[in-house]
């Protein structure tokens, strides 16, 4: 069975037992997170939501918290001495699907 949940602004797809990385959510380490927002749910029987399908739910459990690695962003305009040198670390939360509920 897999289902595909909506968060961060993003879409994924999971299936019981995987890891997945999504944007920062506000949870401990080993606190369980509840994702509603479930567009569809396959498997023997394929549920579409319009938007969202009803009652489905996603459970996951919180691995960790961690931020990515760093990236250099660098501004630069030719001929009027403009340089902007900016670095940037985007926060992550690692998941493991435990249950999913259609």
């Amino acid at each position: 069975m897999y289902a595909i949940i909506e968060t961060g602004g993003k879409q994924l797809k999971v299936e019981e037992g995987q890891s997945i990385y999504v944007e920062k959510v506000d949870a401990a380490d080993g606190e369980n997170v509840t994702f509603d927002k479930v567009l569809v749910v396959g498997g023997d029987e394929t549920k579409v939501g319009a938007p969202y399908v009803d009652g489905a739910t996603v459970t996951a459990s919180v691995d960790k918290q961690g931020r990515q690695q760093k990236i250099t962003v660098f501004k630069y305009k030719p001929k009027k001495n403009y340089k902007r040198k900016q670095g940037h670390r985007q926060p992550y939360t690692k998941l493991t699907v435990d249950k999913i509920n259609a």
